[in-house]
């Protein structure tokens, strides 16, 4: 199936929120940006042991399990709000409170091999839902937390959003003692 040419999405496309995320990608091609970065990601962590992924570097922070949590529900948040408005929904789509999903998830006594896991499933899910839109469905425009979004700015959000974290992790987390 020939994919059409996405592009970057432009400023009124999302939340001014998300631009730190959006600027994370420099990649022309969002689909294979999706793609590198799984391995990159999974790639990052895969050597941790797990009692080192209960590491939290400060009181009160998510530890690396949590993080790699946070990172599966928001990128299932974003490719749920892409596919509901490439589909035309036009209902308001609500925000998620990140510190509530973390804290109600239980990601810290979940092995992260199998968070490692479910991560490059949820991501193998997109990578086969993202290359079925029309090009007229990556621009399409919804309402998701109160403000403007296309699929184009959810793809390129998640793609900025693990890269965030993958940078905190590498940081504050995985050169620390």
């Amino acid at each position: 199936m020939a994919v059409p040419a996405i592009g970057k999405p432009a400023a009124d496309e999302y939340a001014p929120f998300f631009a730190g995320y959006i600027a994370r990608v420099r990649e022309n091609d969002i689909l294979q940006a999706l793609h590198r970065q799984k391995e990159e990601f999974i790639g990052l962590l895969q050597g941790l042991s797990d009692a080192r992924a209960g590491y939290r570097y400060a009181e009160g922070k998510w530890s690396v399990r949590e993080i790699v949590g946070h990172v599966i529900d928001a990128e299932r948040v974003f490719g749920y709000r892409a596919l509901a408005i490439a589909r035309g929904d036009r209902a308001a789509l609500p925000g998620f409170d990140e510190n509530d999903y973390t804290a109600a998830a239980g990601y810290d006594s979940v092995p992260l091999k199998e968070l490692l896991n479910e991560f490059s499933v949820v991501r193998d899910s997109h990578l086969l839902m993202f290359p079925r839109f029309s090009h007229e469905a990556w621009v399409l425009r919804g309402t998701a937390s109160g403000h403007a979004a296309t699929p184009r700015a959810l793809a390129h959000i998640i793609v900025g959003h693990a890269r965030h974290h993958a940078a905190v992790l590498s940081e504050r987390y995985l050169g620390a003692p």
